[in-house]
């Protein structure tokens, strides 16, 4: 296991400024975000210019890019378009996780289970893995729901993000049944009121977490994916997440 960070993690930043930050918090691994709009590198762009994000995922300021975060605005035949695309560039610049959000509730299951047949089917061919991410008001909220997709679809991964099942309606629910799965990790601290709070103010059980997916030989990333709370100082807290997990680790 090893720690890293997502650049979404100063929104308010250019990339290459939010990447200053992380190194300046002593990092060496960034998850990259490709979305359409709030950051990153647009899925519409790489379709255009596949070498320019490349070489921007290339340069990084030392930091090892570990996954990339994609959340695609397009539909239809064209989501497919940018995602291959995307894919060509993690083979290119030897990333292996491709994070995805699975559909909102209420999509029917089948289709949904097409859907990601197709993402995993296009990435198989780059040697890249595709991890849905865990989230609140999604299909990938429930657990059992998220197992029966990893047993169902030959090679989809799931990227944990445990602070849904501590907070809000779903908090509670046990996600060990897809520590197995588990090709990514997301860290902030939680409680059932709030789906982000202070460092050491949440319900986190980081030492479990990290014993649990021991256990299981997991071996990638834990990326810390916390937003700027009001008047607190993101800086010292994303140094205190360092340290932390590090102690752990």
């Amino acid at each position: 296991m090893y720690l890293a960070a997502s650049s979404k993690c100063f929104p308010e930043l250019p990339f290459e400024a939010a990447l200053s930050k992380l190194v300046d918090l002593e990092y060496a691994r960034v998850e990259i975000p490709f979305y359409e709009s709030g950051g990153g590198i647009k899925p519409s762009e790489v379709v255009e210019n596949a070498e320019r994000a490349i070489a921007i995922c290339r340069q990084t300021q030392r930091l090892t890019p570990v996954a990339y975060d994609i959340e695609i605005a397009a539909t239809g035949s064209e989501y497919y378009s940018q995602f291959a695309a995307i894919c060509s560039v993690a083979k290119a610049t030897k990333v292996i996780t491709l994070i995805v959000p699975s559909a909102k509730l209420g999509t029917p299951f089948n289709a949904e289970v097409e859907h990601l047949q197709q993402l995993v089917d296009i990435a198989s061919t780059d040697g890249t893995v595709v991890a849905i991410k865990t989230e609140a008001g999604k299909i990938s909220e429930d657990p059992d729901t998220v197992k029966v997709l990893c047993d169902h679809i030959k090679g989809l991964g799931v990227a944990l993000d445990p602070s849904h099942f501590y907070f809000g309606e779903n908090a509670g629910r046990a996600y060990e049944p897809i520590i197995p799965y588990t090709q990514h990790v997301y860290l902030r601290d939680t409680n059932k009121e709030n789906l982000q709070v202070r460092i050491g103010q949440g319900d986190i059980e980081y030492g479990r977490l990290i014993s649990l997916l021991a256990q299981n030989k997991y071996n990638r990333a834990l990326s810390v994916d916390m937003q700027p709370l009001p008047d607190v100082d993101q800086m010292a807290e994303m140094r205190k997440m360092r340290l932390l997990i590090e102690s752990l680790l």
